[in-house]
């Protein structure tokens, strides 16, 4: 088992990108900890990892709040022991209105800037504080191809993808001399998410097309002519967090399927 031992703590856990790289990590050997904003959606992939002989507990921790994150995390290594893998998925609270920018409000253009920026430096920092005193672990975030590509009608959150990559930069920069790795996954949107599937609905009634169709027009953008799945997400968490990735921090792992070429 690549991750056995280890202990990690996945925010926006309940949700369907957080979910999956939580049971990849437990079926991986990981003691996986659960937080996120909906005790029920958190209880259902516990049971998930439980019932396939993984080790999983939850808790309702409001991410954005510096004192809530502190505590858990706290909470955490005096459960565990210590902590060895950190990653945040959480999403915005609210939809934000796919609208062009001359017709965004500030309050809305805000929102996912404030919200994936402050989040990842609190949960990273937090996790950061832990880990450094023993010189070892892992720190992942997570952006989206709008932080590399121009689209329209996305508002705030490009500006927010490419801020989370800029965050995972100055972070390896800072933690990588004290044993720390911290590292970024970059899919192309996941249609088995809700999230997208609802964003995929919205832009495709804007524009006057079925959803499938918008869809595939997304889906003409990369080289492989698909987008990314859930499982390509999670192994690749599952890869970064192990010892198999040691060398690698500081970076954007490109799981966009070619949509972005580095």
């Amino acid at each position: 088992m690549m991750l056995k031992n280890k202990v990690a703590v996945v925010y926006g856990a309940g949700g369907d990108v957080g979910g999956a790289v939580a049971r990849a990590f437990a079926r991986e050997g990981a003691k996986v900890f659960l937080s996120g904003r909906t005790l029920r959606k958190l209880e259902t992939v516990a049971s998930a990892i439980k019932d396939h002989g993984g080790s999983a507990e939850t808790a309702v921790v409001d991410a954005l709040d510096e004192l809530a994150v502190e505590r858990y995390v706290a909470s955490v290594v005096e459960k565990a022991g210590g902590l060895d893998i950190s990653f945040n998925a959480i999403a915005t609270a609210r939809a934000v209105p796919k609208l062009p920018l001359t017709q965004l409000s500030a309050e809305d253009f805000a929102l996912p800037i404030t919200t994936y920026t402050l989040t990842n430096f609190l949960t990273a920092r937090s996790a950061a504080r832990h880990m450094v005193a023993k010189r070892s672990g892992v720190i992942l975030t997570i952006t989206g191809t709008p932080g590399r590509m121009g689209f329209l009608n996305v508002g705030g959150t490009s500006p927010a993808y490419a801020g989370v990559v800029a965050l995972t930069r100055t972070l390896s920069a800072e933690l990588g001399p004290q044993g720390v790795r911290v590292v970024c996954l970059m899919p192309n949107a996941i249609p088995e998410s809700a999230l997208i599937r609802e964003s995929f609905g919205r832009y495709a009634q804007a524009a006057g097309i079925t959803q499938a169709e918008f869809q595939a027009r997304f889906e003409n953008m990369t080289h492989l002519k698909r987008l990314t799945t859930l499982e390509e997400l999670a192994r690749t968490a599952v890869f970064l967090a192990s010892e198999h990735a040691s060398a690698l921090t500081g970076t954007v792992v490109n799981l966009s399927g070619g949509a972005v070429v580095d």
